[in-house]
């Protein structure tokens, strides 16, 4: 499972959304299949982070701001206080794809950084050798 995290100011709309995934996904040799567009409960607010999960074809998931403090994401210099001082979209992107997930890039930001993007997977579930 891959969750995109994103971090964002309260001005970015939908094309830093946008180019945000696109400079995430560059790094990579092919675009993830996205399981959930993650953020901060405090963000869900925002219209063009719906919208971009509506247009993923995704649900928007809002992690609790405790949950955000407590994950490896790399420390920012811009990351308010309430984020734990680190990448909100690294943080939201690892709570959301759940323990043991990790990062399959650095985060990238839009070209008018308004906005940041993380992709974290999930580790896939251990096989019980007791199941047919």
């Amino acid at each position: 499972m891959t969750v995109l995290g994103v971090g964002l100011h309260s001005g970015a709309g939908l094309a830093s959304l946008r180019d945000a995934l696109r400079a995430a996904c560059a790094a990579l040799p092919a675009r993830p299949v996205l399981r959930a567009v993650a953020t901060a409960q405090d963000k869900l607010d925002c219209a063009a982070l719906a919208q971009f999960a509506a247009e993923l074809r995704v649900p928007l998931v809002g992690v609790p701001l405790p949950l955000l403090a407590v994950q490896p994401a790399t420390p920012s210099a811009f990351a308010p206080a309430r984020y734990g001082g680190r990448s909100l979209a690294e943080a939201a992107a690892l709570a959301a794809a759940g323990p043991g997930a990790r990062l399959l890039a650095p985060r990238a930001v839009s070209s008018d950084r308004q906005a940041t993007a993380a992709l974290a997977a999930a580790l896939p579930h251990p096989i019980d050798p007791s199941e047919p």
